[in-house]
């Protein structure tokens, strides 16, 4: 009976390898986003509905965003690599030929946990870039991110605490 289940945990290796893929289409484009910084400062590109912005601004932007597009390709490097090595490989290869074992992912809580970790950066990050491009008209509206940042990691914080004393 334990046979087919064992088989069928190969079928995980399609959000691997999806998982894979748009990481690395998120690496091309982050990339991108930073060369566009570079033709922002020594081309004078101004990108289309930036015209406000000083170039300074607008390269910041770019490179906010190339850093926010990077974090969400390393949080998707991250999730192919845990689900690879929670249900596909045997642990005993990957800690014997040494890869990757700053991931080192024991159980599917420790991925989740990692993963909730990167997406509290990237929204930090999310915030920074709309501050930075309404420097000059804020409103208390742009609270609510910061916010959910705040409330999203004590959430974590007390799962975490909650599942330390049980």
């Amino acid at each position: 009976m334990k046979k087919p289940f064992y088989i069928f945990r190969y079928i995980s290796l399609i959000a691997v390898i999806c998982s894979l893929m748009g990481s690395l289409l998120l690496f091309f484009i982050g990339a991108l986003k930073t060369y566009n910084a570079f033709r922002i400062v020594f081309f004078d590109y101004i990108p289309k509905g930036k015209e406000h912005l000083h170039y300074i601004d607008n390269a910041t932007i770019s490179i906010m965003k190339s850093l926010d597009t990077f974090l969400i390709a390393l949080a998707l490097f991250i999730f192919a690599y845990g689900i690879f090595s929670l249900f596909i490989s045997n642990k005993n290869d990957i800690e014997d030929k040494g890869v990757l074992k700053w991931i080192s992912i024991p159980n599917i809580e420790h991925l989740k946990t990692v993963l909730a970790k990167v997406i509290i950066i990237i929204l930090f990050v999310i915030f920074l870039e709309i501050v930075i491009e309404n420097i000059n008209n804020l409103k208390w509206e742009f609270l609510i991110i910061p916010i959910s940042v705040l409330l999203f990691a004590l959430g974590l914080k007390f799962l975490k605490s909650d599942k330390e004393e049980h």
